[in-house]
């Protein structure tokens, strides 16, 4: 019986319904009009007559298109088979009828392309009973005229008045034995021409290459089986519905969603992620890094707060003229600096908040295969990191408010009225002498260099506290260029949309030219997070973000016309000094207390919650039994692991019942195939077979015209002594072939 792979469960006994079944699914794929396509007609044979071989009946080329053929019909058809023709497992049928020129065969042309060593294929001669009468193909079936290395085999199918007929198959191989023992050119030959003989050459390859891949496919399958072993040992005694497994399944669940928190937030010697930080290292960058970026650059413009000191000091004085300068000027300006730091403290309460929240859920990836589980540990945890998140940034704000309650202008790193002016200088001083210190290193693009430059280009950057320089590469021996940091800021820079990398860019305050030609220096990260770290660094060398500020035509120009006194000016310089040494105070303590608040009051408090609180709270939610019910996916999961676990045991098992004893049949020893178009072709073409073989010895000089593809490069075919391949790819010529009854 028969099978299509488009009629599951269908048998076919009658092969006439097999062949009507072939012709009307080619009509529907394709139209009735001559049409091709690439998808394969599955149809699987059943008898005891029949070789456990795959034949793939691959169409003739196509020279010139019919009906609703497409133009380039030829170059698909030759596409299609290449498909097949190429695998390293394939063994090919090149079939020529013996009526034509075997010279321009384009099954043997192609089988060259693809096989240069004729490792992998085999010559198929047909319609020898329908040669000119005085001719024969005795020379090339006996594989001297246009040899091939694993020779030809010559076969006699039925006709077509035979298929219209309903020639028998049986009948049609006894008649083609027959033609054979009859035929005084190849009775010789008998033996090794024909159907049978072709089906017990495919057999042999067939049984050899089963015998060669044997070992490591059995490597394979004990690989295989060994990976699932323990998973298929978990999954064997398992009872979805027994109440102490989920019960203790329960318990495990939670505690590995404790110990991965954990191992997330502290960090951890083993399973070291090496992709991507973890939520303990971002965090740790948000406390270092963000934080101090976000605190410098909410810092105001320097004209701005001299002139904010100057009015204070006037608005202070009122109508008289102050002799001294008024301490009450410095409370209300650090006043209003301190206040402007609640904005970074609260953002940086939300940017931890974030990285909490996205850890947790990393962490309940593990518990995926109980949605309901995951699902309401994740609301569990996450409502309490919200519960805290109002407390932590009360605190917060809390410690804004007492430094807002007293300035304490004793302290001891705050320098008074009267070293004012010396630290100013100072100041000057250590900046100068820190110059050659190395702030940062590493690889950054310079995005805006012009394509007749070259385009934009990565070199490795080095980072000082006076000078940005870049080099050729991370040795440090080529410089390319020392940017000088003074009067430069920073500011971002929008990412266009084709590019994947994040840019920001460097400028000059005073509209000079930053970089050659270049008005700006944009330099280019492959994340944002770095794009923030060299931000910060930046900061770290004075090189501070650029502000936007928006103010009115009318205040702009007071500000421009601005002008002081000297005696105004000598106060408004001792004040500024006095602001910059107390925030500095203020800016150490908050950088100091920040982390220390909310890893007491946030991050510790989760770790405690889900070791203490968590599995409680589960068992409050709702049924402990529903929580633990297993998703589907889960359920097919293991159903898929013991059937394929057990399907390697019987595959292993039937492998080890294999008697790999078999008759090995050695490749044929090489031959000289320049004759089929080859990179060395040395010989001109032999005459057709049809010529009478009193002609054969004669030679015709070579045909000129378009020279043949080249030999495909490529690895020789698996045959090491002996063919492989289970699959025999064929080109029928002359009517579809029948099916074996």
């Amino acid at each position: 019986w028969a099978e299509f792979l488009h009629c599951k469960g269908k048998k076919f006994t009658d092969f006439d319904e097999v062949r009507q079944e072939i012709e009307a699914e080619t009509d529907r794929v394709t139209g009735a009009n001559k049409g091709i396509s690439p998808v394969p007609i599955n149809l699987r044979v059943y008898s005891p007559h029949v070789l456990n071989l795959t034949l793939i009946d691959l169409p003739g080329i196509t020279k010139v298109p019919v009906g609703d053929q497409p133009v380039d019909i030829e170059q698909q058809i030759r596409d299609m088979i290449m498909q097949f023709i190429t695998r390293e497992s394939c063994l090919i049928l090149a079939v020529t009828p013996a009526n034509t020129d075997l010279a321009n065969s384009d099954a043997l042309k192609l089988a060259k392309d693809v096989d240069p060593q004729g490792l992998r294929t085999i010559g198929v001669i047909t319609k020898l009973d329908l040669m000119d009468e005085g001719t024969d193909a005795r020379d090339v079936l006996e594989n001297k005229l246009l040899p091939l290395r694993r020779g030809y085999i010559g076969v006699v199918n039925r006709s077509q008045k035979d298929i219209d007929g309903k020639k028998d198959i049986k009948a049609a191989l006894e008649a083609e034995r027959k033609f054979f023992l009859s035929h005084q050119s190849y009775r010789h030959m008998a033996d090794k021409m024909g159907t049978p003989r072709l089906q017990r050459v495919l057999n042999e390859q067939l049984t050899n290459h089963i015998r060669d891949t044997l070992p490591a496919f059995r490597s394979k399958l004990q690989s295989q089986l060994l990976a699932l072993d323990k998973e298929a040992e978990e999954y064997r005694g398992y009872r979805p519905d027994d109440p102490s497994r989920k019960t203790k399944q329960l318990l495990q669940m939670v505690q590995q969603f404790s110990v991965d928190f954990e191992k997330r937030i502290e960090g951890s010697g083993d399973q070291v992620d090496t992709v991507e930080l973890s939520g303990g290292a971002k965090i740790n960058r948000i406390f270092h890094e963000r934080f101090p970026f976000e605190l410098v650059k909410m810092e105001c413009d320097e004209k701005e707060m001299r002139r904010e000191i100057s009015y204070a000091i006037k608005n202070i004085h009122g109508i008289r003229t102050g002799l001294f300068t008024p301490d009450m000027a410095f409370e209300a300006i650090v006043k209003k600096q301190v206040i402007k730091l609640k904005g970074p403290c609260v953002k940086c309460v939300d940017m931890v908040i974030q990285e909490l929240i996205n850890t947790v859920r990393q962490c309940s990836n593990k518990l995926e295969c109980f949605p309901r589980l995951r699902e309401e540990t994740e609301r569990i945890v996450t409502s309490h990191i919200r519960d805290r998140e109002s407390r932590a940034k009360d605190q917060v704000l809390l410690l804004i408010d007492i430094q807002l309650s007293y300035i304490n202008t004793n302290h001891e790193d705050f320098i008074g009225f009267a070293n004012a002016q010396q630290r100013s200088s100072q100041t000057n001083k250590s900046q100068s002498s820190a110059g050659n210190q190395v702030i940062r290193k590493g690889w950054l693009t310079i995005n805006n260099i012009s394509i007749m430059k070259g385009g934009a280009k990565e070199y490795w950057f080095v980072l000082t506290a006076e000078s940005l320089s870049w080099f050729k590469d991370d040795e440090e021996k080529e410089k390319k260029y020392m940017l000088p940091l003074d009067n430069l800021k920073v500011r971002d820079v929008e990412k266009s949309f084709m590019s994947s990398k994040h840019i920001f860019c460097i400028f000059n305050t005073e509209s000079r030219n930053v970089y050659k030609d270049n008005r700006t220096l944009e330099l280019a990260c492959d994340s944002q997070d770095d794009v923030d770290s060299w931000k910060s660094s930046l900061l770290r060398a004075g090189v501070y973000p650029e502000k936007t500020v928006t103010v009115e035509s009318e205040t702009t120009t007071t500000a421009d016309n601005f002008s002081m006194d000297p005696q105004l000016e000598r106060k408004v310089e001792t004040i500024r000094n006095l602001v910059d040494s107390y925030m500095a105070i203020v800016n150490k303590c908050i950088r100091d207390l920040m982390p220390k608040t909310i890893m007491h009051l946030m991050i510790n408090n989760v770790k405690d919650f889900i070791n203490a609180e968590l599995l409680a709270q589960l068992y409050s939610a709702g049924d402990q039994n529903s929580l633990m019910d297993e998703s589907q996916e889960q359920a097919q999961r293991r159903d898929e692991v013991l059937r394929t676990h057990q399907a390697l045991k019987e595959a292993l098992g039937i492998i080890g019942d294999i008697s790999t004893s078999t008759i090995t049949v050695p490749l044929p020893p090489p031959v000289d195939t320049s004759w089929m178009g080859g990179s060395g072709g040395r010989r001109s073409p032999p005459p057709s077979p049809t010529a009478p073989r009193r002609m054969s010895s004669g030679q015709r000089p070579a045909p000129r015209g378009a020279p043949p593809p080249p030999n495909r490069p490529g690895p020789l075919g698996p045959f090491n002594n002996s063919a492989d391949s289970p699959q025999a790819p064929s080109r029928p010529n002359r009517a579809p072939p029948s099916i074996p009854r």
